[in-house]
């Protein structure tokens, strides 16, 4: 049986950006560059999709815990392992 692992990481938020990307800082922090403006939680669904994929896990396991309002947020990710730790 696989141990399920959770990490947090700490996310700067771009949005209304020209191109989506993922650029590391270090070990927890990321800034994320995403199309989706900040309104209705668009620019927020745009994170979780990019960072999923990002660290290769299904979307149900990205969670943000803190700043949806904020281009600063606490971001939580649940996995078997991480590809891009």
């Amino acid at each position: 049986m696989q141990k399920v692992l959770t990490m947090r990481i700490f996310v700067k938020v771009k949005p209304n950006a020209k191109i989506e990307k993922v650029e590391r800082i270090d070990e927890v922090h990321l800034i994320v560059s995403v199309k989706a403006p900040p309104v209705e939680g668009k620019a927020n669904d745009a994170v979780l999709r990019l960072l999923a994929d990002y660290f290769k896990v299904p979307r149900g396991n990205v969670k943000i815990i803190s700043g949806l309002s904020s281009k600063n947020k606490v971001v939580e990710i649940s996995g078997t392992e991480f590809d891009r730790i």
